[in-house]
C-alpha cells in the first residue's frame, strides 16, 4: 500500500507523465473527460463522472484504418494503424472499469480488433473508488463496486490523502517507479471502503430486479406492449449511446481527400433512422423499434450470448444526460422483476 497527500497530487502526474504518456480526468470549458495530462490543465479528480466514458481512448470516437492512394491504375494501400506507446489511464471508475471487460468480449473475440487490442495491451489502468456516489448510480445491481473498483492499481482518497493498492503486476511496476509515494497504513483505506458500501447501500437505484431479463424470455421481452408507451418520446438523438460505456457500434467510411482516400470508423447508434440500413430499407422502421432494440441488446441479447455478462455497468450516465428523462432504469422497472414495483 503506497500514499501521497491530496495536495501532492500534481507531483504525482508530473511523475507519471515524465515516463510515459498520463490520461485523467481534465475539465474544459465545464466539462470533465479524459484527456492527455500537460502542464496547465485543470485535472478534475473528483468529479465522480467524466461526460464520456474511458473508452474513448481504446475505441475512439473517430479513428483511421487506412488509406488509399492511385496512380493511373496502380492503388497504393496504407495501413494507418500505429503501435501505441504505453501510458497511464487515472481516475478510472470502477463502472468504466467494468466496461473494459464487455467491450472486451467484443473487440478481442475472434477476429480480434487489432487497434482496439494494441490499446488494451499498452495501458495501465488506475481506478478511484467512489467515495460519494450519486443518486443517478446503480453500478451495484450489475456486479461493481464502487468501494473496490479494480484495475492494475486501485485509489482510495482518505481524508487529505489517496491510498494506492497495486493488483497486477503492470500496477506493482507503476507504484515501484514512482519516488514521490510512501508507504501507508491499510485500516484508514477499509474504513473508507466501509463507508462508501454504507453510500451505496442507501441508492434509489440499487436493489433493481433484473429477473425477467433472461435468454428464455426473448420473445416474452421482445412482444411487451408497454415498449410503445416507454418510447414514445424518445427523439432519436443518440445522446445515450454516445455518453455509454459499453456501446460498440461503429461504421466504417471512405473520404476523399486532396492526397488520396482515408478509411475510417466512427461511433455509431442504433437509436438512428439509418443505422443498419440496407438497400432496400431499414429492418427497424420507427423508433420504437429502434428505442427496443438498444436494451433488448444491453439487456438480454448481450447476456444470452456472453455468459450473463448485462450491457449494461449502471454508471447512470443516460439516466443524467437523456433530453426525455427515457433510459434503462425506467426499462427494468416496468419489464423486470416484480421487486421493481
Amino acid at each position: 500500500m503506497k500514499k501521497i497527500a491530496y495536495k501532492n497530487l500534481d507531483l504525482l502526474y508530473k511523475e507519471i507523465a515524465g515516463a510515459q504518456e498520463l490520461y485523467l480526468p481534465v475539465k474544459v470549458a465545464k466539462a470533465t473527460n479524459f484527456k492527455k495530462y500537460e502542464d496547465g490543465v485543470e485535472v478534475d479528480i473528483k468529479s465522480l463522472q467524466t461526460v464520456k466514458s474511458a473508452k474513448d481512448l481504446f475505441f475512439p470516437q473517430s479513428e483511421d484504418m487506412m488509406e488509399f492512394k492511385t496512380s493511373g491504375k496502380n492503388i497504393e494501400i496504407i495501413d494507418a494503424r500505429k503501435t501505441p506507446a504505453p501510458f497511464v489511464l487515472f481516475g478510472v471508475r470502477g463502472c468504466d472499469l467494468k466496461s473494459f471487460e464487455i467491450l472486451d468480449r467484443v473487440f478481442l473475440a475472434e477476429p480480434v480488433d487489432t487497434m482496439y487490442k494494441a490499446k488494451r495491451e499498452a495501458v495501465t489502468v488506475v481506478t478511484l473508488a467512489c467515495n460519494n456516489p450519486e443518486s443517478s448510480c446503480f453500478c451495484k445491481v450489475f456486479g461493481v463496486d464502487a468501494s473496490n473498483p479494480k484495475g492494475d492499481v486501485q485509489a482510495t482518497i482518505v481524508g487529505d490523502e489517496m491510498f494506492f493498492e497495486p493488483l497486477t503486476e503492470k500496477g506493482r511496476a507503476l507504484l515501484d517507479s514512482l519516488k514521490c509515494l510512501e508507504d501507508g497504513d491499510a485500516t484508514a483505506v477499509e474504513g473508507e471502503k466501509k463507508a462508501i458500501a454504507e453510500k451505496i447501500d442507501a441508492l434509489p437505484f440499487v436493489n433493481l430486479d433484473l429477473s425477467e431479463f433472461k435468454g428464455e424470455n426473448l420473445m416474452k421481452l421482445f412482444d411487451r406492449p408497454e415498449w410503445e408507451d416507454l418510447s414514445k418520446a424518445c427523439l432519436g438523438c443518440g445522446t445515450c449511446t454516445f455518453v455509454c460505456p459499453t456501446c460498440q457500434c461503429f461504421d466504417i467510411r471512405d473520404f476523399q481527400t486532396n492526397a488520396g482516400v482515408k478509411r475510417f470508423r466512427c461511433w455509431d447508434s442504433c437509436m438512428y433512422s439509418e443505422f443498419t440500413k440496407m438497400a432496400a430499407e431499414n429492418p427497424r422502421k420507427n423508433q420504437m423499434q429502434r428505442y427496443r432494440q438498444r436494451f433488448m441488446h444491453k439487456l438480454c441479447y448481450f447476456p444470452s450470448n456472453n455468459d450473463g455478462e448485462y450491457g449494461c455497468v449502471g454508471c447512470g450516465r443516460c439516466v443524467k444526460k437523456c433530453p426525455q428523462s427515457l433510459n434503462i432504469v425506467k426499462v427494468i422497472k416496468k419489464l423486470g422483476g416484480k421487486n421493481n414495483d
